[in-house]
């Protein structure tokens, strides 16, 4: 059974969930006017960005399954504002380190991927997320019917290539990378599930 949610209550959803995936945004411009950001402010600035960007990669790939086991149809509607917001994130990451780390040089950025893989595995990722970007608008779903969806799917090898980034990056306690893993899997889980529910819903005599 679908469920609706009234239209000016999206639209006050809407507004909370942009203002709170402000935050960091603002979190790091503060902390940067405020001599804030530590030893190798960088390093910060590089690990926020990143981490917000695969922590709105996850609540984007929510939604679905809350929209399925729910039967509330309105929460697709969040789950382009949560994708933009992984794509954002996700691209002040690569500014801040093709910019603040190596200042744009190209012979530098090419040694380090050579030299560390999970840079050229994070740059994949972001690759792949930009025609997601581009093809997010009602217009373009239109325009490409049945093809969105399939080009959209590219969503769960971006968020492996993600995680497999964060998880070759971390030297060490590998205990985040893999919170995020599980996650994953978790919600990946919930689809198959739903679908097997289907299944034998429509399988099994009334």
């Amino acid at each position: 059974m679908s469920v609706k949610i009234n239209n000016s209550l999206i639209i006050n959803i809407k507004v909370l969930i942009f203002t709170l995936s402000t935050i960091p945004l603002f979190r790091l411009i503060y902390l940067g006017l405020n001599d804030g950001l530590g030893a190798n402010p960088i390093e910060l600035v590089e690990r926020s960005t990143g981490t917000w960007s695969l922590v709105f990669l996850m609540l984007s790939l929510t939604i679905t399954p809350i929209r399925q086991w729910s039967g509330i149809n309105s929460f697709i509607q969040f789950r382009r504002m949560l994708g933009l917001f992984m794509f954002f994130y996700a691209g002040l990451h690569i500014v801040s380190y093709v910019w603040l780390d190596h200042w744009f040089d190209l012979m530098e950025i090419t040694k380090d991927i050579v030299k560390h893989p999970y840079v050229l595995v994070g740059f994949t990722a972001f690759i792949l997320s930009v025609p997601l970007a581009i093809t997010s608008t009602k217009a373009m779903m239109k325009r490409l019917g049945g093809r969105w969806k399939l080009l959209h799917k590219l969503v769960y090898f971006i968020a492996v290539l993600a995680i497999l980034h964060f998880l070759w990056l971390v030297k060490k306690d590998h205990t985040e990378p893999l919170v995020y893993l599980t996650v994953f899997l978790s919600l990946i889980a919930l689809r198959m599930a739903y679908k097997y529910r289907r299944h034998i819903d429509l399988t099994v005599p009334q």
